[in-house]
């Protein structure tokens, strides 16, 4: 049977069973053979007298596969048994030998198993409660920092304001106030900032215990989990700041300081910074689970790219052949295809001049896409075919998709398989294909059972795997990772938001067309969902965006509804 090495499941885009020529999702793991299996494979597996016995799991379920290790003294036999007493690993012929005998004797695969577990919890405690927790106090230290900056700065306003009343008689006194909480501001405010120092040092400090647990964790360091000890240090405790108060004074020509205030502490003792136990850390371990996922697959493109401070206008192309441009694709050479809501479907080169039409079936859907060999392929929704055109403009029944109508499509620039959106009756979905038009995987609904699509009429591919649609019906972006799992969905900035064109770039964002009839924009996202811009607009001279795309040289191409025009802007640096 294969089985894939380690370097090439750290490659795959989702995991693959491991029975020989089955490329389905392994969603089990025998626990036996240490092998991932499909539905199909695990029922089979269970049927075959050789393996029938075997314990087969939910993946993330799996037991982790014991690392071989062979004894010294008896080089034939491999260590399996762990001895309580002298703290080893050991074969089954030490065993035999008075040195052992009448030792506690244990499985040495039980044993790594439970060390392993002992230390993954370690290592997990780092990454989803402690860092998030420091993180979180750190965050309450930052509010802090405005709470005092905004409590000081009102007291100062009442200060002056009392001030007003007094003329030129206080003008004295208020001065020495002023300077007053300046004084107490600088003090509370550099105790903050020992306190987010503190934590920065603590912060470090998990990080690197977290390395050091990674080394530990390692088949090659297994022996060390016998020998090393589990502590981590407690999170540092400090005081949130107690800010003063102002208190109103009255005021006469003897005794204007008595009659203006004065600013000083209150009789209030320091109330503790609450941290939160570990035992209620899900919230916190979500979300590190999501930075921790995305911080693994940044494109190496961010350490030179940014955004530009402004979207700079390039170039415009009038596309011969169509009314409108309701999607773009570029090509790997530069030429690019164009589509309007009539079927019209037309290949151009930079100068823009036509290459080649063809009549199809689409409408105001992303319904072609460039792939990595440079072909284009295309849907037709009314035939249930997917269609390919290569460099020689032959085109050619790719995928049938059976009783499903193909309405969006697009070719992974990370992997070249192919994601569909699909419709059929009142449900809808994505399924992945492989780049030979093999089917791999379907999403239709949440782990609620709840259908995640109704018209995912655009759809894209982030950097870290995200598949993001459009989706009209419901007014919403939907995003799922790779494994069909929901992200998040983005509403828009306004009451009315209608999503059209997407793409995203190699800095993870997502770039999204809206059409609502006061908006006609562009909204940049970042990979998360969060809101960043408004990209293009009306000021832009943008009216009613529909296709959007961006190219290996960060182009942005923007189509629109009644112009054949495709304008070209730079927005990152």
């Amino acid at each position: 049977m294969f089985k894939p090495s380690d370097e090439q499941a750290a490659m795959q885009h989702y995991l693959v069973c491991g029975t020989e020529d089955c490329q389905k999702n392994g969603q089990f793991y025998c626990n036996a053979c240490h092998l991932p299996l499909c539905v199909q494979c695990r029922n089979k597996h269970k049927k075959t007298p050789n393996t029938k016995n075997h314990e087969i799991v939910i993946y993330r379920h799996r037991k982790q596969q014991f690392p071989v290790e062979i004894c010294q003294d008896h080089p034939t036999r491999n260590k399996e048994l762990f001895c309580r007493e002298c703290s080893i690993p050991i074969c089954s012929k030490c065993y035999t030998l008075k040195e052992h005998k009448g030792h506690d004797i244990d499985d040495l695969e039980e044993i790594y198993a439970d060390k392993y577990a002992d230390w993954q919890g370690e290592f997990s405690k780092i990454q989803k409660y402690f860092l998030p927790t420091s993180n979180s106090l750190k965050s309450d230290i930052e509010e802090d920092f405005s709470q005092i900056k905004n409590i000081m700065e009102s007291i100062r306003t009442s200060l002056k304001t009392e001030a007003e009343s007094l003329k030129n008689l206080v003008d004295e006194v208020t001065s020495e106030s002023i300077e007053n909480t300046h004084t107490i501001e600088k003090s509370l405010l550099k105790m903050l900032k020992s306190q987010e120092t503190k934590y920065d040092d603590y912060i470090a400090y998990l990080w690197k215990m977290s390395d050091e647990f990674q080394e530990y964790l390692s088949i090659t360091n297994q022996k060390l989990l016998f020998t090393k000890t589990l502590k981590i240090q407690s999170i540092p405790e400090t005081t949130k700041p107690v800010p003063p108060v102002f208190t109103a004074g009255r005021f006469s020509k003897n005794d204007i300081t008595k009659f203006l205030g004065k600013v000083n502490f209150p009789n209030t003792k320091p109330e503790k910074r609450k941290i939160q136990p570990m035992e209620a850390e899900s919230a916190h371990m979500k979300s590190t689970e999501k930075l921790l996922e995305q911080s693994k697959e940044k494109s190496d493109m961010k350490q030179t790219l940014s955004l530009s401070s402004s979207v700079t206008k390039v170039r415009e192309y009038s596309i011969p052949g169509v009314d409108s441009a309701y999607h773009v694709s570029v090509e790997i050479s530069g030429r690019f295809w164009v589509s309007d809501d009539s079927g019209n479907l037309v290949q151009t080169d930079l100068l823009g001049n036509l290459l080649q039409k063809i009549q199809t079936s689409g409408t105001s859907q992303g319904y072609h896409t460039a792939t990595q060999d440079g072909d284009l392929i295309y849907t037709d929704s009314d035939k249930k075919v997917i269609y390919r055109i290569t460099q020689d403009r032959k085109i050619t029944e790719f995928i049938k998709t059976g009783d499903w109508n193909p309405i969006s499509i697009h070719s992974s620039r990370i992997t070249g398989d192919i994601l569909v959106g699909m419709r059929k009756d009142r449900e809808a979905k994505v399924t992945r294909y492989s780049k030979a038009g093999k089917e791999i995987q379907n999403i239709l609904r949440d782990n609620q059972e709840r259908g995640l699509y109704s018209n995912p009429h655009y759809i894209t591919e982030n950097i870290n795997g995200d598949i993001c649609t459009s989706e009209i019906h419901n007014d919403k972006v939907v995003v799922v990772n790779k494994s069909g799992q929901p992200r998040f969905s983005y509403t828009g900035k306004r009451s009315e938001f209608y999503p059209w064109g997407i793409c995203t770039d190699v800095l993870g964002h997502i770039l999204v067309c809206d059409i609502a009839s006061r908006s006609n924009t562009v909204h940049l996202l970042d990979q998360d969902g969060g809101f960043l811009s408004i990209i293009l607009s009306s000021q832009q001279g943008i009216n009613r965006p529909f296709g959007i795309c961006v190219d290996d040289e960060n182009n942005l191409y923007v189509g629109q509804d009644g112009t054949n025009t495709v304008t070209v802007y730079k927005y990152l640096q």
